[in-house]
């Protein structure tokens, strides 16, 4: 049996480009969000997360479902999966550095080597779908 680590992420596109960041102590870019505390619901969860990792707030009218990727979770042992339920969203100010990311950066697929592999998933979704070049 395999362990599952369910998080929620941002998928932001604009100009051709994916909003994504870093971890501090890692070298892979991933979409931001986190994990759900509690009972929270997938919109405050996110509006939470967004706040906390891109000092922005989001608009919550403009969540809308993105959808859902499954992959071998990076740095786990094997067996662990991570999924990744995405969300498109707007959001008021301009995105920082804030938590523990230690940068953000709006990749497209010439940057491929620098995502984390449920990141590839995303990316190649977001590629056919023309959100990015």
């Amino acid at each position: 049996m395999c362990e599952v680590i369910d998080k929620l992420a941002l998928v932001h596109c604009r100009n051709g480009r994916m909003l994504m960041v870093r971890t501090r102590g890692r070298d892979k870019f991933y979409n931001p969000g986190g994990k759900r505390i509690g009972d929270e619901s997938d919109i405050d969860a996110l509006c939470r997360e967004i706040r906390e990792e891109l000092n922005v707030e989001i608009i919550p009218e403009s969540v809308k479902p993105y959808g859902v990727f499954t992959r071998p979770a990076d740095n786990k042992p094997d067996g662990v999966m991570v999924q990744m339920t995405c969300y498109t969203a707007e959001f008021r100010g301009d995105p920082a550095p804030g938590a523990e990311i230690e940068e953000l950066a709006w990749l497209n697929m010439s940057d491929w080597d620098r995502i984390s592999s449920v990141g590839e998933l995303i990316f190649t979704d977001a590629y056919k779908k023309g959100l990015i070049s």
